[in-house]
């Protein structure tokens, strides 16, 4: 198969496209930087891009998150997905893997499966944040065989969550540490993955039905549980705990049954020994 991976040179793009070549398939890679610079928000260089490519599958992996823009990251997932959608369309593509996450589902009682909807909240700035996943997802089913990956918070090699990334400088109280989220040591719930898991993910989903995925490891845990574990394998100090119970009422966590039922198995499935790059491959892969 012929594959256009858009964030080609991003955190799980840099580990998915020596995936998918390993798997036989033929590789274009897109990206800001790189070989082949493409902006995403050109509407006109992404559909020559994708008909020069000729793809029969495309993978979106776009994001934009080094600077910890929230508004730049939305205008990718809104306006971004929107170019590369109607250029696949034109170029007669069917098959398209898109990136989402799995943290904008809706309150409730724990995991959140596929099947809980996304946040009707209107409190910002989740609603702006879920807005903008709910226009990316919309976007990219308008495609016959639509597949979105909602991944959990992606850690190592290139997140922030990897040694000397924004989510270490927070923790050692670096004041010009910019970080979208919370790094409290409370009752909050969030799903991890590892970008290395992720990209197995993407690979898989190219003979997936369509719909979506939930692609998180098999231990949701709470700020005050998982943070201490992070800090450690960073080398920087442990926040304090959160005082009472206390966490937003959406931050739950998510169920990767659906994921695992197609045979995905995260090789780490845990960020227990997942943060400290304990796992098959391992080297170098930590946070």
């Amino acid at each position: 198969m012929r594959v256009l991976v858009a964030g080609a040179t991003g955190a799980v793009g840099r580990q998915l496209v020596p995936l998918l070549e390993g798997a036989g398939h033929e590789v274009v890679g897109i990206s800001r930087r790189g070989p082949r610079p493409v902006d995403v928000l050109d509407a006109g260089a992404v559909r020559r891009a994708v008909a020069e490519a000729a793809p029969d599958a495309v993978v979106h992996q776009l994001t934009d998150l080094g600077d910890a823009d929230g508004a730049a990251n939305n205008r990718i997932r809104t306006e971004g997905t929107r170019n590369l959608v109607d250029a696949a369309r034109a170029a007669g593509v069917r098959r398209i893997v898109a990136q989402s996450i799995s943290w904008a589902y809706a309150p409730g009682e724990g995991p959140a499966d596929e099947s809980v909807p996304l946040d009707p909240t209107r409190e910002e700035p989740r609603s702006r944040i879920v807005a903008g996943v709910r226009a990316l997802e919309s976007a990219v089913a308008e495609l016959p065989e639509a597949v979105v990956l909602r991944y959990g918070i992606l850690y190592g090699p290139g997140t922030w969550y990897a040694p000397g990334g924004a989510v270490a400088a927070a923790l050692a109280g670096d004041p010009a540490a910019r970080f979208l989220g919370s790094l409290a040591a409370d009752d909050a719930v969030s799903s991890f993955v590892h970008v290395a898991d992720a990209a197995e993910a993407a690979v898989r989903a190219l003979a997936w039905p369509p719909g979506a995925y939930n692609v998180v490891d098999d231990e949701p845990a709470p700020g005050r549980t998982w943070l201490p574990v992070l800090a450690e394998a960073l080398g920087v100090p442990a926040p304090a705990p959160a005082s009472g119970t206390g966490g937003a009422p959406w931050a739950r966590g998510a169920a990767n049954g659906r994921a695992r039922a197609l045979g995905w198995i995260p090789a780490r499935p845990s960020w227990r020994t997942g943060f400290g790059g304990r796992g098959p491959g391992a080297a170098g892969q930590g946070v």
